[in-house]
């Protein structure tokens, strides 16, 4: 039977309801030093700022070593009533120290097996005691306009972390690029399942042509930074999603809001944030694309992109 893993345990995928299928509640990263989401409290504020407008779940990308906090998300999540799914796996380079990078190189497949099935690591220690919760997802990261050895090597681990488990693997692309070269690695190299793979921020890269592509792959595509004001995705994001539904791809549609920022969020910083989603996307999805649309790209997509037959 097919489950959604959270951090308060396994759900239905019916009970996912309206998810926010690409977002953070915890991060930290050099490459944006002073703006880390650390706080356990306005985590739970924009998260219940969320929930408040219908919203009850939230897939929650950071990966292991960015500060994702793994001790306060079941706590948040309890606190709000909004299921939150973990991730396990390993971003850019850039993002971390070198000397962390040089204890899990080798064990990248067992910490990510080890997080989806057994509980996820505290801190940075990849040899911490296990957390009661588990994460439900793996996070990959590709380079702008290609793939180096880094992004190869950690999504060769996430592969085969996935053929062990089940779990779906969700990809940063940077600026949106190398979403091709990604399928061509884990669905031709690496024999991942299309469907078992969610291609992150093409808003950033709003090419049809190549969003139509990567649709034919039958991989889930994610459209997440509406958080972010004057990117792509808020005057392109319309056009993009209209371009795949026409092309008989509504299914394969997912939306996120990608908060990395303390100053992007809604209930303690600038805005707009989380709840976003629901109070700006969402009546224009209803309104462009229909009722019928909104409520799959908000519903039932995440809870088929989710959904794993665990191992």
């Amino acid at each position: 039977m097919s489950a959604i893993r959270t951090v308060l345990g396994d759900i239905r995928p019916e009970e996912l309801g309206t998810c926010d299928a690409h977002d953070h509640l915890f991060m930290s990263t050099p490459r944006l030093p002073g703006q880390e989401l650390d706080d356990p409290e306005a985590a739970a504020a924009e998260l219940r700022a969320f929930g408040d407008l219908g919203g009850r779940s939230v897939a929650q990308w950071t990966p292991f070593g960015m500060g994702r906090r793994a001790e306060a998300l079941a706590r948040v999540s309890r606190s709000t009533g909004v299921n939150v799914i973990a991730a396990t796996g390993l971003h850019q380079a850039a993002n971390y120290d070198a000397g962390l990078l040089g204890r899990v190189w080798e064990r990248l497949e067992e910490l990510f097996i080890g997080e989806l099935t057994r509980g996820l690591r505290p801190g940075d220690d990849p040899d911490g005691p296990l957390l009661p919760a588990r994460a439900g997802m793996i996070k990959v990261a590709g380079g702008f306009h290609g793939l180096d050895e880094h992004a190869r090597h950690v999504m060769t681990a996430a592969a085969r972390a996935h053929h062990a488990t089940g779990a779906p693997i969700g990809v940063h692309h940077e600026l949106g690029t190398a979403a091709l070269d990604v399928l061509d690695l884990l669905c031709g190299k690496l024999r991942v399942p299309a469907d078992r793979i969610i291609l992150g921020h093409l808003n950033r890269s709003p090419d049809l042509r190549v969003h139509r592509r990567l649709a034919e792959s039958g991989a889930f595509l994610a459209f997440d930074g509406p958080s972010r004001a004057n990117h792509a995705t808020d005057w392109r994001l319309f056009d993009a999603l209209a371009s795949l539904v026409d092309a008989g791809h509504a299914g394969q549609l997912l939306l996120g809001g990608d908060t990395t920022t303390a100053a992007a969020r809604a209930a303690t910083g600038g805005g707009p944030g989380m709840p976003f989603l629901l109070s700006g996307l969402r009546p224009r999805l209803e309104e462009e694309l229909g009722d019928g649309l909104a409520e799959q790209i908000l519903v039932a997509n995440p809870a088929r992109a989710f959904a794993v037959e665990w191992r």
